[in-house]
């Protein structure tokens, strides 16, 4: 379990991996084998290319996998002469090139495998995805944005120091529409950087906008869409989800990571890992939310300041 003075510590590396999508990190010159190669063939380029694994490609579609672990069965069965397409993995994982890089680290997680395929939305095998991979992407952005986040120390009270008033507080209000997975994750987008403009603390934006992403996905995926309402005051941010839709059941077993009622399509498309309300509650210092069934949700979300960002 995470300790509490953890919990709300997000990295730069968590923020990029909801910044950063798969065709920014995965390598795109691709070697594969037709479903005729024969593994004796395959040993051969494995071994050339100091690779562990090949999609098998038929028509620009990708029809499978075949791996390190498949030619070692076929030198133990004397199939060396077979071809790919009768020892491959059919069907295998695969990702899409425009999932964020959060949905492969979480498909990693799951499969426990060392590489996926890429693919587009029209199924055709556009580049692999590794663990190495993610690393150089993410070293590579952090390197480029390293000079320019060290120069901010955010000072909440520096937003407001000359305006005069018991209570004061900026509001930004973004729409959210359901099932439009093109602009998923563009009202966090526009969040972070307007907060970004405020000067705000990077450490802040990274958790108000991984929260605010899980929102609007929430939204996106399980409602008829909804409003975000961010209201940034001098010592903390609150963030407001209202949506249409069915509304939380149960929401205890909704809190529970994994859990998870998004459909298989929905899945399929690299979206509905079921961390949605889980990240929300880690980023955040506290969480509430209001569900009516048949009516919908009203989410909240604190980000409070610490003290000595506020001196």
């Amino acid at each position: 379990m995470m300790e509490q003075n953890e919990k709300h510590e997000i990295t730069k590396l968590q923020e990029l991996a909801y910044e950063l999508r798969v065709e920014q990190a995965m390598t795109k010159e691709v070697i594969s084998v037709t479903p005729e190669t024969t593994m004796t063939q395959i040993r051969e380029i494995l071994r050339d290319n100091r690779i562990s694994g090949l999609p098998v490609v038929k028509d620009g579609q990708m029809i499978g996998l075949v791996t390190v672990e498949d030619l070692i069965k076929a030198l133990s069965s004397g199939q060396m002469g077979c071809p790919a397409s009768d020892m491959m993995t059919p069907n295998p994982v695969t990702i899409y090139a425009d999932e964020l890089l959060v949905s492969a680290v979480e498909k990693f997680t799951k499969h426990g495998y060392g590489r996926f395929p890429v693919i587009n939305r029209q199924g055709e095998l556009v580049g692999i995805l590794t663990h190495g991979d993610i690393v150089r992407a993410t070293l590579k952005r952090l390197e480029t944005d390293y000079h320019k986040e060290e120069i901010h120390r955010y000072r909440a009270s520096h937003i407001f120091q000359d305006i005069v008033a018991d209570r004061v507080g900026l509001v930004f209000g973004y729409q959210v529409v359901a099932r439009d997975f093109n602009r998923a994750g563009e009202v966090s987008s526009k969040l972070k950087k307007t907060l970004g403009r405020l000067g705000i603390h990077p450490q802040i934006i990274r958790r108000v906008s991984i929260a605010t992403y899980e929102a609007e996905m929430n939204m996106v995926i399980y409602t008829e869409g909804g409003e975000i309402v961010a209201e940034v005051r001098p010592d903390r941010i609150r963030v407001d989800a209202l949506d249409k839709g069915p509304g939380i059941a149960n929401i205890e077993e909704a809190m529970k990571p994994g859990f998870s009622t998004a459909p298989d399509w929905v899945r399929e498309m690299g979206f509905g890992a079921g961390m949605g309300l889980p990240n929300i509650k880690a980023s955040s210092d506290k969480l509430t939310i209001d569900s009516t069934l048949g009516v919908g949700t009203h989410l909240t979300f604190i980000v409070e300041f610490p003290k000595d960002l506020l001196k």
